[in-house]
């Protein structure tokens, strides 16, 4: 007789005996998701055409949302932004403050804490246990943090979302769809992977 497991990936990978433990577990998880988010910053390929970088923070972004779901999720990715506020040097290439954090990236950074909760959401609704359902809510994830990503770009730098030479799309997105398709590749094989090795614990 197999037994369905329920709730997120951390929640059955780290059972909570009590509600202290439970508390102390999730702020870990938390941080330890935000600082990963740091950790992947690191891995950045500058383009030169554009402020926007290619980084490895999507990646972690959308592991955050289908590991923790939708409001550890997201608040990870709020510590995350809130961490390199303050001056921490938690943004691609080391960076970090108030003016880089609310700087023509913002948007990106937004995007971050919104997708991780959507996916979260998503998770927490099973979707993230079978490798399809799972790549949908990484692309998905994906889309969200490109369209607040483009939007504050225009804004910041005073072009059009998609129309003309110089545009949001052509700096913010277009760049980066090839590397964020095979990030949402990795990460839907890396929870549909993962579930289906709980399941198999379970029969």
């Amino acid at each position: 007789m197999s037994m369905v497991a329920t709730g997120v990936l951390v929640d059955v990978i780290t059972p909570r005996s009590t509600r202290t433990r439970a508390i102390a577990q999730d702020a870990a998880l938390v941080v330890g998701f935000a600082l990963l988010t740091a950790l992947a910053a690191q891995i950045e390929i500058p383009l030169g055409f554009t402020p926007v970088p290619l980084t490895g923070q999507t990646f972690a972004v959308l592991l955050a949302g289908a590991a923790l779901g939708l409001r550890r999720g997201a608040l990870s990715q709020l510590v995350y932004w809130t961490c390199g506020l303050v001056g921490l040097p938690f943004y691609s290439g080391g960076t970090g403050g108030w003016q880089v954090g609310t700087g023509a990236t913002m948007g990106y950074l937004v995007g971050f804490v919104v997708a991780a909760g959507a996916i979260g959401f998503l998770a927490e609704k099973k979707q993230d246990r079978n490798f399809v359902t799972s790549l949908l809510a990484m692309l998905l994830g994906s889309a969200i943090i490109y369209v607040c990503g483009a939007g504050w770009l225009a804004h910041s730098l005073n072009i059009p979302v998609a129309i003309g030479e110089q545009n949001a799309i052509a700096f913010g997105v277009a760049p980066f769809l090839i590397g964020d398709a095979i990030k949402a590749v990795v990460a839907a094989a890396c929870t549909s992977t993962v579930w289906a090795a709980v399941s198999r614990r379970n029969k």
